[in-house]
């Protein structure tokens, strides 16, 4: 009965902060980036709680936990200097500034407005669309099997249940809730996932004593397993995509659209790379841990950490538990729906089949497709497939692969051209596509790392072949020209009116 109370309590205060929330949120601008005035902790925490959800904890953890032991801190490395630091230092400030200048409030409007292509708009929007269904379904089955072994819920109640949650107290207070609930959220997370991993080891002889005995090479069976792929290309594989991976996920960078000004970057690079060391490492070490506590994984590897979870850890403590994978979990949907409706109702809607949309009509669109979008992975979860790790690495391969290559090159390089932006991000899809389906969920990791290196390769060798943009382009586009113009030729979305923004250098 306390475990139920206390999640009533913190459901009903998510949903209090969307109702909070709601008289903020009149323009489009409001809904989704929050008038680009949050400060640096809120930044960091909003990125860093959107970076780790219910997969960190249930998929990857205990897959990868359990196959590759304390080989798996790598990904706790590069996930906290690649992805979190890196990422804020060499994409924050560029990303603030130029997206500013360009009004752009989303990937696909500053790809259409970088490169003066329709085209880009409208593929992207679809891209985002179709992939990161599969990745919020993901999201939704590791929280129900954790409800499922901790609550005795039905599966498909859970899912129900964390289904509607996200959509009430998104659809409220869209992107100031999110990053409100994400900030509380967040420091949860940080403190719950200590207090997990503490009670676990003091219950194999303390941090030292597990630490050393997970040394031994048999705590690491993916590494010795003879398969096709080779253990330690599948970990490579993995530190690739979870790492580089937000430099092309557009609910990551929708975190550098959004911070006051670019002078905030390095406090929000600091606390993200401080949270992004201590989350994912308590994950992975918990999955290292299971081989102290079982001899084999149960059939279901999904069903690993919340098995171990509930049957060793005190009562209280596995409450604090499942309440940091809701929290986990809720930071990640509402980033993942937000960004999924806004590629609807802005960038095709308002974009393309109706530029002259109001800016009502689009808040109340991108309302109702964070519905629907949260109805299409409701039903994919459902279907439950085989591994919900497999299920997330294809989608962010797939999304990162398409965009990191034009995103990243398109911040920093004049050279790049249209031509090898359209034909990255065709080729980090297709990659990604071809290779899942002829290595199937085995090559899922490889498949994604592919996707992403490749373009990052092809798109400097078609830019240099290819016609380069003209100077007058190029100066709009990196700030000689005045900071209130907007691109020619380019469909734009109802977004907020053209204007200078105070945090751009005069």
């Amino acid at each position: 009965m306390a475990k139920i109370i206390l999640i009533l309590v913190y459901v009903f205060l998510m949903v209090l902060v969307g109702y909070l929330c709601m008289n903020k949120t009149k323009t489009v601008s409001d809904f989704f980036l929050g008038g680009r005035t949050l400060g640096p902790w809120l930044s960091a925490l909003a990125y860093g709680s959107t970076y780790f959800s219910a997969v960190l904890f249930i998929g990857y953890a205990g897959k990868l936990g359990w196959g590759f032991g304390l080989h798996s801190m790598w990904i706790v490395v590069g996930n906290a200097f690649i992805g979190g630091w890196l990422a804020w230092k060499l994409l924050g400030p560029r990303t603030r500034t130029m997206t500013a200048r360009l009004n752009a409030m989303t990937m696909p409007e500053f790809l259409a407005a970088r490169y003066a292509s329709p085209f880009l708009k409208v593929i992207s929007a679809l891209v985002i669309f179709i992939f990161l269904v599969p990745y919020t379904a993901s999201v939704y089955m590791g929280l129900s099997y954790l409800f499922q072994e901790n609550l005795h819920i039905r599966y498909e109640y859970a899912l129900a249940f964390m289904a509607i949650l996200t959509g009430v107290y998104l659809i409220l207070g869209g992107y100031m809730a999110l990053v409100i609930t994400d900030a509380i959220q967040g420091t949860f997370m940080f403190f719950c996932a200590m207090i997990m991993v503490y009670f676990l080891v003091s219950q194999v002889g303390g941090f030292a004593t597990a630490t050393a005995d997970l040394m031994k090479s048999e705590y690491a069976p993916a590494l010795l397993a003879p398969t096709p792929i080779p253990g330690w290309v599948t970990l490579a594989s993995l530190v690739i995509i979870t790492s580089f991976g937000p430099f092309g996920l557009p609910q990551m960078v929708q975190k550098f659209y959004s911070i006051k000004s670019e002078t905030l970057i390095n406090r929000a690079a600091l606390v993200c790379t401080v949270f992004a060391l201590v989350i994912p490492f308590c994950a992975y070490y918990t999955g290292a841990l299971s081989h102290l506590f079982y001899q084999e994984p149960p059939k279901v590897i999904d069903e690993l950490i919340p098995r171990l979870l509930t049957s060793h850890a005190p009562g209280s403590i596995a409450t604090i538990i499942l309440l940091l994978v809701i929290s986990a979990s809720m930071s990640s949907l509402s980033s993942l729906v937000l960004v999924s409706s806004s590629a609807i109702a802005i960038d095709l809607y308002g974009g393309f089949i109706n530029p002259h949309a109001s800016k009502g009509t689009i808040v109340t669109l991108m309302r109702i497709f964070c519905g629907i979008f949260v109805l299409l992975s409701l039903t994919i979860a459902m279907r439950q497939p085989t591994v919900i790790v497999n299920l997330m690495a294809m989608s962010w391969g797939a999304i990162a692969g398409a965009f990191m290559g034009p995103y990243v090159y398109g911040l920093y390089w004049k050279r790049i051209t249209k031509t090898a932006a359209v034909t990255g991000l065709l080729a980090g899809i297709s990659i990604s596509v071809i290779l899942f389906q002829r290595w199937g969920m085995a090559g899922v990791p490889l498949a994604g790392a592919i996707s992403m290196v490749t373009p990052m390769i092809l798109i400097p060798i078609v830019s240099v072949l290819t016609k380069p943009f003209t100077a007058e382009h190029l100066d709009r586009i990196f700030g000689a020209a005045p900071v209130d113009w907007q691109p020619e030729g380019v469909l734009h979305g109802p977004g907020p009116e053209p204007q200078p923004d105070p945090a751009l250098p005069r």
